[in-house]
């Protein structure tokens, strides 16, 4: 069985590889190395086996049993994108993340702004931390929880699933994180490359509730509506009944399910 350290040396562009028993969060851990001035340089991938205070979007905690799923955050510095455009961050690791589950089993799409969802139930989330310098973005923590051998959940959230419950087998971690590396690498190349836009496109051809008349609910209450696009700084565009176009950056909207 391949080993986290054996994963490693088989991914072409990773820098850096750190494999920790446990500790609060990936990203948090980052943050640190970057504060005390560590030299990261290229990508750094961080695992961790256990992670005590998993956390996700705006305080939003993740549940994650000791040694069954995926943990992880990449660090990486992409100069070539200007502050405006780091929601291509987002687009990347959730892109990333569907593909690699796309080849184990159908209906894996991306719920914006990039939870990962199969059908209607949420197999991956992500927290993305941008630090900017001038007008570009001059480091930016991407870390994942990716649900995979876990099949009972505690907490309160409204809608887990694993991987293992949707096909009925376990799944190497290692390798899933393997693959997900390489995907994430591929798109952060193609990025710098200028794919920018190519990107954007692949990312709105996968999203939850691309097509069909849905259920929502804002500050001013429930609604009917057609997913319409997404901004390329991370806003969502949906047309109601009336045909009036309503914009939502993250946590104005809730999706009805």
């Amino acid at each position: 069985m391949v080993t986290y350290e054996q994963l490693c040396e088989g991914v072409e562009g990773l820098h850096s590889f750190i494999h920790l028993d446990a500790v609060d969060s990936t990203n948090s851990y980052l943050r640190r190395l970057l504060d005390q001035g560590e030299e990261l340089e290229g990508v750094t991938l961080v695992v961790a086996d256990s992670q005590t205070v998993g956390r996700g979007q705006k305080g939003n905690s993740w549940e994650s049993e000791d040694g069954k799923n995926l943990t992880f955050s990449l660090l990486c510095h992409p100069v070539f994108l200007k502050a405006s455009e780091q929601y291509l961050m987002s687009q990347i690791i959730a892109l990333s993340v569907q593909e690699v589950l796309s080849t184990f089993t159908d209906g894996v799409t991306i719920k914006w702004p990039n939870d990962i969802y199969w059908n209607d139930k949420k197999i991956s989330g992500t927290l993305i931390e941008c630090d900017l310098k001038g007008k570009s973005i001059c480091n930016c923590i991407v870390g994942t929880g990716l649900n995979v051998n876990q099949t009972c959940f505690v907490s309160d959230a409204p809608n887990p699933v694993s991987l293992q419950m949707i096909t009925g087998q376990e799944h190497d971690l290692c390798l899933l994180l393997k693959e997900v590396t390489k995907r994430f690498l591929y798109y952060y190349d193609f990025a710098a490359q200028g794919g920018g836009e190519a990107i954007r496109q692949r990312y709105k051809q996968c999203l939850y509730r691309r097509r069909g008349v849905y259920a929502y609910e804002d500050a001013e209450g429930a609604f009917d509506a057609t997913l319409l696009d997404v901004e390329d700084s991370g806003r969502l565009l949906l047309v109601d009944q009336e045909n009036k176009v309503r914009r939502y950056e993250f946590k104005e909207l809730k999706f009805i399910i």
